[in-house]
């Protein structure tokens, strides 16, 4: 398995306007971030609304991610479940697709318990084709475990060779799990939206899985790190940061919406729970990609439609 590191968007899922997975959209999606220069990309993952996806969906969908990846960057497949059984069989589908790892993070009801968690990864990794991502969110998505737990986890088996951690405070989480697992791990990468990656490169993360329609951005942003230009990194976060705030509100529905103002998705329809924008919130957030237009490399902004394109938030909404 070839190392794993840098900008790692994580897709989200297009579906038509009547709820309905769009793979013309996913497709275009595929494509947008390789175009945006990405090492490589997840899916399913929370920003794939995949806890509204059925088991049928997301093999056909990461069966087509592969074939239409065809090696041209690498991929890592989501594959949490409610059992092992069903993290095994996920994983079985992302090697068959050509994923490099599988993500995986244990089920809530689980908890912090230490041991629970070390018993269904071992009963997870034991059937698993591919290497294993240990995702740490925090509660309610995720057990949100201690540092030294997520350590003690992950080299608790030598399946699991990296973590993604989204616990905050991420950075000093980040630093504490390197600590404590040592070489165990290959390291670990950052998420949270990416809305703490400055912080996590400058602690050794080996790069960052944020949502995608930022991902040229975000991809120039790392790139300048790993070239030793601090100064054009941070400057890059702070033109990202005023945008990842407002996506921290409206998720699924900001990153669909960006998507289709820069022509790369034809549809926002949003299966998954959560605020959804009204006019104001449209007006805002088309406002604020106007302001980071010349930024956005791969894929421009198309216009904004004005007040006409608000009422038809409004009514979406």
């Amino acid at each position: 398995m070839s190392q794993l590191a840098g900008t790692f968007p994580v897709l989200c899922t297009p579906f038509d306007d009547q709820g309905v997975v769009n793979e013309a959209d996913f497709l275009s999606l595929i494509e947008f971030v390789i175009d945006s220069g990405a090492d490589g990309c997840v899916f399913p993952g929370v920003a794939s609304e995949v806890d509204t996806l059925t088991a049928e969906e997301r093999a056909r969908l990461t069966a087509l991610l592969g074939k239409a990846l065809k090696g041209r960057i690498p991929f890592i497949c989501g594959a949490s479940a409610a059992t092992p059984d069903e993290v095994i069989a996920f994983a079985k589908a992302g090697h068959a697709a050509g994923a490099s790892a599988a993500m995986v993070m244990a089920p809530g009801a689980i908890g912090k318990d230490l041991d629970a968690q070390k018993a269904f990864f071992a009963a997870a990794c034991a059937g698993s084709p591919i290497p294993i991502l240990l995702q740490n969110a925090p509660v309610p998505i995720g057990a949100g475990l201690a540092p030294e737990d997520t350590a003690a986890l992950a080299a608790s088996q030598d399946m699991i060779h990296f973590v993604k951690e989204e616990t905050m405070p991420c950075g000093q989480n980040l630093t504490r799990i390197l600590a404590a697992a040592g070489d165990r791990i290959t390291g670990v990468f950052g998420g949270a939206g990416g809305r703490y990656i400055t912080d996590e490169l400058a602690r050794g993360s080996l790069g960052t899985m944020p949502a995608a329609e930022f991902a040229d951005l975000h991809v120039r942003l790392v790139n300048a790190w790993r070239a030793g230009d601090q100064a054009e990194a941070r400057r890059l976060f702070m033109v990202s940061m005023p945008l990842l705030s407002f996506q921290a509100i409206f998720r699924m529905h900001m990153t669909k919406a960006t998507l289709k103002r820069r022509g790369v998705l034809q549809h926002t329809f949003v299966r998954g729970a959560g605020p959804k924008m009204d006019a104001g919130d449209q007006a805002e957030l088309n406002t604020l990609l106007d302001l980071i237009a010349d930024e956005l490399t791969t894929y421009q902004l198309e216009p904004s439609k004005g007040q006409e394109g608000q009422k038809d938030a409004s009514s979406a909404a």
